[in-house]
């Protein structure tokens, strides 16, 4: 299965654009397991990760050449935990709190992207992206300040989140293109499966309610689990084809359509709203982060346009 795509900028973006609208569904079935089939958020991310292993089973193992390369399957079974621990945590969060909050609060996670490149990579970051991170995280204070009020410590998981989520994408970066997109889901849903169920045993021996071992109250949460591994599977790989359609610049500005669909979802499935003031977190959150991403283009053109030296 061949994981090279032409550059096609117009269908990456069509397909950018409706993951991000279908990525949310994952969280608002971690939500509804917790509330309406009692599970507990560490059960329902083993089950998420589980499910992506077989949802991506058959494509593995019949499609020839599908699982080219697995020249790094330590990295990549790092990827998995690493997945697995920001997802577990944000699925400890969205059973106590609105989707769109949990969003509006995950995506400072674009910040400490732009931070840790500079820190870590060496990448130069000018003063007006690290006014625009500082105000970015100012947008999240104003969503977190009254979410910790309601909520406490709870209120804080989506930064943790948001943290591991960066360190996953420093792996994806680090791998590359040594393995194809398949490889790397598949060896990283086995990741996060093992994670996950060295978790559960431990939640299990030291009897925390978050962990505790839980099977669906009805046929309707089972079949949602096959459709929640089965979501993370398959739309993870189609974003994966996405940026090798188009360039990140041009792709990340659409994944803020997911505060959208959580909202949307949020109101429809569980009557949350975001009030006024979280509404303006949101529009800095956002605001603060296009720019960043206009500046980092920017900065790529000018590089482009500079005569060789020599």
């Amino acid at each position: 299965m061949p994981d090279s795509s032409p550059q096609n900028p117009i269908k990456g973006m069509a397909i950018m654009a409706g993951c991000m609208v279908v990525l949310p569904m994952m969280d608002a079935i971690a939500k509804y397991m917790a509330t309406f089939e009692t599970m507990s958020p560490g059960q329902v991310t083993f089950y998420r990760f589980f499910f992506q292993f077989l949802a991506l089973l058959p494509i593995a193992f019949f499609v020839p050449g599908a699982l080219r390369g697995g020249k790094r399957p330590w990295m990549n079974l790092l990827r998995g935990a690493l997945h697995a621990a920001a997802s577990l945590m944000f699925f400890m969060a969205v059973k106590y709190m609105p989707l769109a909050d949990v969003f509006a609060i995950y995506f400072v996670e674009p910040f400490m992207l732009t931070m840790m490149s500079a820190m870590f990579l060496g990448e130069k970051v000018g003063w007006r992206r690290w006014l625009a991170i500082v105000i970015g995280f100012g947008g999240a204070m104003i969503v977190i300040q009254p979410s910790y009020a309601i909520f406490g410590w709870t209120a804080l998981l989506p930064v943790v989140c948001a943290f591991l989520y960066t360190l996953y994408l420093f792996l994806n970066r680090a791998i590359g293109d040594a393995d194809s997109p398949l490889t790397m889901q598949f060896v990283a849903g086995v990741g996060g499966t093992l994670f996950m169920t060295a978790a559960l045993l431990l939640g299990h021996f030291v009897s925390l309610v978050e962990f505790e071992a839980s099977l669906p109250a009805s046929g309707m949460g089972l079949l949602l689990l096959v459709v929640l591994g089965s979501i993370s599977g398959y739309v993870h790989l189609l974003v994966v084809r996405a940026f090798r359609m188009a360039p990140l610049s041009l792709l990340a500005p659409f994944q803020y359509f997911e505060i959208i669909s959580a909202t949307v979802l949020g109101y429809l499935l569980f009557a949350d709203f975001p009030t006024l003031s979280k509404w303006l977190g949101i529009a800095i959150i956002v605001a603060s982060g296009l720019f960043i991403i206009w500046r980092e283009r920017a900065r790529v053109k000018q590089i482009s346009a500079e005569p060789p030296v020599g």
